[in-house]
């Protein structure tokens, strides 16, 4: 998909008209990246500055967020004259996987003879000198890419790339001099990074309640608007070699089923049974076992729902464990509730569902872990899965924030520590994990 644009006025990376995202602040001297080609003196004639935008520190690549205008400057700095065909600017996204994909390009002509220079002049040739062409960029929301055989159009996907990662997805800036025929055009590039605006639904009222004055969570039987109910799975087992037990439990999560990332997502457990050995056993928060999970799809059928999970193309990666503990005063003779949640690193990439790249989450309930209980029949596989999106921002002012006790916190702690989760991203985009979340 091709923009060709003309000029346009020029400031620095600003949200356009109806952004709800907060402006950027002013730009400091020093805060641009710029690159360049230098002569075999060491001169730089040839100079591309992007600002860094919503970068958190210079060290990172300028980045962006949906809405943004992209800003910047080619200069000329030449000590003999020139005869460019044209002088452009361009903005490409490149999916990188298994086969290239360029899903996106824009591009803005600064210069050619038939065009003033900024100065106002129109000049068949460059004379040495100095020239500089400020330019904007608007990037689109959505762009339309071949899907399965079929164009559809889809939302601009995040910048993403991790070590070891099967695919990325790069976005860049060059500066180009066309030259005549027989002639090497010249080329400067800069990646920067893009953060797609995604926020969950606002909850119940009473969960909104809950967050704005940081008081707990009220459960489902008292905010049944608030959490979404999972159907009941009944566990079936030994006790201690010695007699079967029989316990029901329902999971709740609370809704909408979509959580930023720098939040926790709140949920809510119970068991019944007429055992109580057993409720007491698999109520135990050390038996429980619920994974966040994250798969990454980068086949043909990635915007599929059920995308090649038995294929080379499908990689599933175990994220965060939830934490429980138990309900205050909700647990009753033949009844066990324990309150729970997932953290959700600031780190985590948002769910994307684009054209052979997706990035999807869900919860995970696998089989009990007890001492003196066995699972009978053995199960090998989850006992229930609930899919969810995390999402780059919080809904507008409120923030799932973790009630979980001091100790519990701890052991998610230790945890995170003997497992290997994703969280070794390539440095220079680390920042796109830290937006956002506020």
């Amino acid at each position: 998909m091709n923009h060709i644009e003309g000029d346009n006025k020029l400031p620095g990376y600003t949200p356009r008209a109806g952004s709800s995202v907060a402006p950027l602040n002013a730009l400091t001297p020093g805060s641009e990246r710029t690159v360049s080609l230098e002569d075999r003196k060491g001169h730089k004639w040839f100079l591309l500055s992007v600002p860094k935008g919503r970068a958190p520190t210079l060290e990172f690549w300028p980045a962006v967020y949906a809405g943004d205008l992209i800003s910047g400057s080619v200069t000329l700095d030449i000590l003999k004259s020139e005869s460019p065909k044209a002088i452009l600017v361009t903005a490409m996204t490149t999916l990188i996987g298994q086969e290239g994909q360029d899903f996106l390009a824009i591009e803005k002509v600064l210069w050619t003879p038939a065009m003033a220079l900024p100065n106002g002049s129109i000049v068949s040739k460059l004379d040495k000198g100095h020239y500089t062409w400020p330019f904007e960029i608007e990037l689109p929301n959505e762009t339309e890419v071949l899907d399965r055989k079929e164009k559809k159009r889809f939302p601009l996907p995040p910048s993403f790339t991790e070590r070891a990662s099967p695919a990325y997805i790069n976005y860049k800036i060059s500066a180009i001099i066309k030259r005549g025929a027989l002639r090497v055009n010249s080329t400067l590039t800069t990646d920067f990074g893009y953060l797609p605006i995604t926020k969950p639904e606002l909850p119940s009222l009473m969960l909104q309640k809950a967050c704005k004055e940081n008081i707990p969570y009220v459960g489902p039987e008292g905010d049944p608007e608030g959490w979404h109910i999972l159907p009941p799975v009944t566990v079936t087992g030994t006790l201690f070699g010695a007699k079967r037990g029989d316990v029901d439990f329902n999971l709740a999560l609370a809704k909408p089923l979509s959580y930023a990332r720098g939040s926790a997502i709140p949920l809510w457990l119970t068991f019944t049974g007429t055992d109580e050995q057993a409720l007491d056993l698999l109520a135990n928060h050390q038996a429980i076992h619920v994974f966040l999970k994250r798969s990454l799809a980068t086949g043909s059928d990635a915007t599929s729902d059920h995308a090649g999970k038995h294929t080379d193309n499908f990689f599933v990666s175990t994220m965060a464990r939830a934490i429980f503990w138990p309900a205050t005063d909700a647990s009753t003779p033949g009844k066990r509730v324990l309150r729970g949640e997932v953290s959700l690193k600031k780190t985590f990439k948002q769910s994307v569902i684009f054209p052979r790249f997706s990035v999807r989450y869900h919860l995970e309930v696998q089989p009990f872990e007890a001492v003196g209980f066995v699972h009978a029949p053995h199960v090998s596989g989850p006992l229930l899965t609930q899919p969810v999106d995390v999402t780059s921002f919080h809904a507008p002012g409120i923030v799932m924030r973790s009630f979980a006790p001091p100790e519990y916190a701890e052991e998610l702690k230790n945890f995170d520590n003997s497992v290997g989760l994703l969280e070794n991203g390539n440095q220079r985009f680390y920042h796109h994990g830290g937006l956002g979340e506020s």
